[in-house]
C-alpha cells in the first residue's frame, strides 16, 4: 500500500472536516494508503449491485477507477467510516466500517448530496449507518456558527428498487420528491435495476441499459422545522 497517496482530498468545493464524530461513529477523509485495503477486503459480492461503479477486485483498481475520478471532481469528496463501540472495535480501537461521499455539490447553489454509501456487511443493521448519515446531515445543514456548511438543500438519490437505501433516507428525514425516469446509463454488467426492453433504433448508447432514480431531499426549512430533532433521536438508539 506504500505506493498509494497518504494525502486527503483538497479539491472539494466546500471545506472538508478533519473528523466528524459522536460517541459511536467517526467519519474522516478517505486516505488511500490508510483505508483502501481494508475497505476493498470488506466488500462482498452485493456491495455494488445498485451503483454505476464496481465491483473492484483489488485496492489498486478501486483507487484508480473510483477514488481518482472522485477526487478530480470538485463537486465530490469521500470519507471513511469507523465504528467506535461495536464488538469488532477491540480494545476501544475504531475499526473501518464503510465509506460515504458528498457528491453533486455546489457552493454556488448551496447544495450537496450524500452518496456512494457502502456499509461493510458486518456493520449493516447496526448504529453505524444512522450515526454516519446523521453526522453528514449535521455538517451539511447546520449553520457555520454551529460548525456546519449551512447548505439549503441536501439530497439522497437511489435506485427505486434499492429499498434499504430509501428506507434509511426516509428514517433520517429525507422526503421523496419523485422518480426521475431514465436518469442513469448503466453498463450491461449492472443487471439489478436495469431497465429492460428494446431501445429505439440508432440509440448512441446501444448496448447499455439504464435506470430510474428516486430523488429525496432534506432542505434547510425541513432541518430547522423538524428534521434535526428526528435525526438526533435516531442517532441516540443503542443498537
Amino acid at each position: 500500500m506504500s505506493s498509494f497517496s497518504s494525502e486527503k482530498d483538497t479539491n472539494f468545493c466546500f471545506p472538508i472536516p478533519d473528523v466528524l464524530e459522536n460517541e459511536k461513529v467517526k467519519v474522516v477523509p478517505f486516505i488511500p494508503s490508510q483505508h483502501a485495503k481494508a475497505l476493498v477486503e470488506g466488500f462482498d459480492d452485493n456491495t455494488w449491485n445498485y451503483m454505476s461503479y464496481g465491483p473492484f477486485s483489488s485496492p489498486e483498481q478501486f483507487v484508480k477507477e473510483f477514488w481518482e475520478g472522485l477526487r478530480a471532481n470538485p463537486a465530490a469528496t469521500m470519507f471513511t467510516i469507523f465504528d467506535k463501540v461495536g464488538p469488532l472495535a477491540l480494545d476501544g480501537q475504531p475499526v473501518i466500517a464503510g465509506m460515504v461521499s458528498y457528491v453533486h455539490s455546489s457552493d454556488k447553489d448551496a447544495c450537496t448530496e450524500i452518496g456512494f454509501v457502502v456499509i461493510l456487511p458486518q456493520f449493516q443493521r447496526t448504529h453505524v449507518t444512522s450515526c454516519m448519515v446523521g453526522l453528514l446531515m449535521h455538517y451539511a445543514l447546520d449553520l457555520p456558527e454551529d460548525g456546519g456548511l449551512g447548505v439549503r438543500r441536501l439530497q439522497w438519490v437511489c435506485n427505486p428498487n434499492n429499498a434499504p437505501s430509501r428506507k434509511v433516507a426516509e428514517r433520517m428525514g429525507f422526503r421523496l420528491e419523485g422518480i426521475f425516469r431514465w436518469d442513469r446509463v448503466l453498463p450491461p454488467s449492472k443487471a439489478i435495476g436495469f431497465k429492460e426492453g428494446p431501445m429505439r433504433k440508432g440509440d448512441p448508447w446501444a448496448g447499455n441499459g439504464g435506470r430510474d432514480s428516486a430523488y429525496l431531499s432534506c432542505c434547510w426549512d425541513d432541518w430547522e422545522g423538524w428534521a434535526r430533532e428526528q435525526v438526533d433521536k435516531v442517532m441516540t438508539r443503542t443498537k
